[in-house]
């Protein structure tokens, strides 16, 4: 299996973590697998593009800009990838905070659209 091929494996196993964290109330780490699903499915689109970000805010910004700007994928998706990964920090390490039930669900079905999305992208290239 190639690396971009590794990339959708994981975020894949990812996102079904995220389902079984929610159906358990673990909204924080929900909404971190929920970021990491997303990342990993931006850094392979971006990866088939030639790039490789070297940090978190990298893999946001080059998406946007060459795969959002250019019109590859539609404007929404870099704003599920932002927003997954402010998310993501409130889970992680805000104390006393947490990510509601309700910012979870949304999260997660926002995740459900960009990773269909981006491997559809993904496999077509393969073609």
């Amino acid at each position: 299996m190639n690396e971009i091929q590794d990339f959708i494996a994981k975020a894949e196993r990812f996102l079904n973590s995220a389902e079984h964290l929610l159906a358990l109330g673990d909204y924080d780490s929900c909404a971190s697998r929920c970021y990491y699903a997303a990342f990993f499915m931006a850094e392979a689109a971006l990866m088939r593009k030639g790039l490789e970000p070297s940090s978190h805010r990298g893999v946001i910004r080059l998406f946007g800009q060459h795969l959002i700007q250019t019109g590859v994928f539609p404007p929404e998706l870099g704003r599920i990838l932002s927003r997954a990964y402010d998310v993501r920090l409130t889970g992680d390490y805000a104390v006393g905070l947490g990510v509601s039930r309700e910012e979870a669900e949304n999260l997660l079905d926002a995740t459900r659209r960009f990773v269909a999305e981006v491997r559809a992208y993904l496999e077509g290239e393969n073609r």
